[in-house]
C-alpha cells in the first residue's frame, strides 16, 4: 500500500492474481474519471459526460461484484468452516450497504 497504513479494522492476504486483477480495474476506473473531469474543463455536452460516467457505475459495480465474489468464497467460507456465523451478519450489512 505505498508505505500507507490500513485504517480497516481488519486485513486480508490476497492472492497476487487477485490483487493485479482488482489494481487493474481500479487503474482503468480511475482513467475514465480522469476523462469525464477533462470532458467538464472541455465544456463537452451533458449526455456525452453522462454516457462516460454510467461507464464508470458499471466499472465499480463490476469491482464491486469481483471483490465480493472473493470475499465470500475466502473470508466468509473460512469463516463460516472455523464455527464464526457471525460472518454471516458481517455479510448481510454489508449487501445492504451496497444495494441502497
Amino acid at each position: 500500500m505505498d508505505g500507507e497504513t490500513c485504517s480497516c479494522h481488519k486485513k486480508k492476504e490476497r492472492t497476487e492474481a487477485e490483487y493485479k486483477s482488482l489494481i487493474h480495474r481500479l487503474n482503468r476506473i480511475e482513467g475514465q474519471i480522469r476523462g469525464i473531469r477533462g470532458m467538464v474543463e472541455r465544456d463537452c455536452y451533458c449526455p456525452d459526460i453522462l454516457v462516460q460516467s454510467a461507464a464508470v457505475t458499471a466499472a465499480m459495480n463490476a469491482f464491486n461484484k469481483e471483490l465480493l465474489a472473493n470475499h465470500i468464497r475466502t473470508c466468509v467460507a473460512d469463516d463460516i468452516r472455523a464455527g464464526n456465523d457471525a460472518v454471516i451478519d458481517e455479510l448481510l450489512a454489508t449487501l445492504q450497504k451496497l444495494m441502497r
